[in-house]
């Protein structure tokens, strides 16, 4: 299998994982409305992290599968593990790689006090040689699935401090195709802005390696628009995306024709508008937005709330950012924060149209 990153063009831009976000509900709206265009070459989703350890216990590799499982539309795609146990490490990447992935991401960057506790995702900044260790498992694992995908590593630029000099040219010395730099340290969480300028540092320590990797940057990515100035300004290869992406399944779209630009009024980013304005405007965007969040729901029921693998109240974190800025959001927000299922969705929101086109 030839390695993905090598035929993307710059900028990309990547979708970034997150726990209870970026399931396959999430991602299939995304692909369906964004990235099923032409720009397959410019854009990477990744899974939700998964943790390596219950990959190998057979009841935990059970519940874990849902978020393993993905549609073509969405490539090409990573799959994003943790852990801290290279024997583990190996095994999961083995059973990952037969599944058919693009590549495979290991977290190395995750501040949650449970995952640093079991000395995973930002914990192994401070093992530098236990995280080279993970990621010569990784690739023994794919090797033995009888395939060939490349590895990458997601991080920060330090666990209580900035640590770049150290840190970074550990990661540098394995065989790694990617590096993501979340730009603010494990301890700053996510309560400071993150600091782009590092990324300078960043790109000469790869150029002093020798090495063909790439550098992506991540943290307070507001847009689009945003991702490509700050590619211009601070030359990163590529950019990713976290909470920029919420309520706009057009976000990798990056044109939509005949579709006003979602970031006008009615769409969240300007505040105080008079209501009475919006609707003429952005009344037909309100609508295909809504009918979205209906589709979105219906996915989110068939693939994980049936089969038990969520709870239905994770779809409800969307909510607010797919229904805001337009007449009546608030009330309708408020009643679909207390549905249980698609179908009670679907009919609130139809009523709520209904109403709107009856006005």
């Amino acid at each position: 299998m030839q390695n993905f990153w090598k035929k993307l063009k710059k900028p990309f831009f990547c979708l970034a994982p997150m726990s209870d976000v970026t399931d396959i509900a999430f991602r299939r709206i995304l692909a369906k409305y964004s990235k099923n265009r032409e720009n397959k070459d410019r854009v990477v989703f990744w899974t939700e992290f998964v943790a390596t350890d219950g990959l190998c216990n057979k009841l935990a590799k059970k519940k874990l599968s849902h978020i393993l499982k993905y549609s073509e539309a969405e490539r090409p795609i990573v799959a994003q593990v943790f852990g801290a146990n290279p024997e583990n490490m190996k095994k999961a990447c083995s059973y990952i790689a037969s599944l058919g992935f693009d590549g495979i991401d290991i977290n190395m960057g995750c501040p949650d006090k449970s995952v640093v506790a079991q000395g995973a995702g930002s914990a192994l900044i401070k093992t530098p040689q236990l995280a080279r260790k993970i990621i010569q498992a990784a690739h023994v694992g794919i090797k033995s699935a009888g395939t060939h995908i490349p590895v990458s590593v997601k991080t920060r630029v330090g666990f209580s401090k900035e640590e770049i000099d150290t840190w970074i040219p550990e990661l540098l010395k394995e065989d790694i195709s990617a590096l993501t730099i979340h730009l603010r340290t494990a301890k700053e969480l996510s309560l400071v802005p993150a600091n782009w300028n590092y990324i300078k540092k960043i790109k000469e320590l790869i150029k002093k390696s020798g090495k063909d990797i790439l550098l992506i940057g991540n943290g307070d990515v507001a847009d689009i628009d945003d991702a490509r100035k700050k590619y211009k300004d601070f030359g990163c290869d590529g950019i990713m995306i976290g909470r920029g992406v919420f309520g706009n399944p057009f976000f990798f779209a990056f044109q939509k024709p005949g579709f006003r630009n979602l970031e006008k009024p009615g769409f969240g980013k300007q505040k105080n508008l008079d209501p009475s304005s919006i609707l003429p405007f952005a009344g037909e965007e309100v609508k295909e937005k809504l009918e979205i969040l209906i589709e979105h729901t219906q996915l989110f029921d068939k693939e994980l709330a049936k089969p038990k693998h969520k709870s239905f109240a994770v779809m409800k974190k969307h909510f607010k950012a797919y229904v805001n800025d337009f007449p009546g959001a608030k009330e309708l927000r408020a009643k679909l924060m207390g549905t249980e299922n698609s179908k009670e969705v679907e009919k609130i929101i139809r009523s709520f149209l209904k109403l709107t086109n009856s006005d």
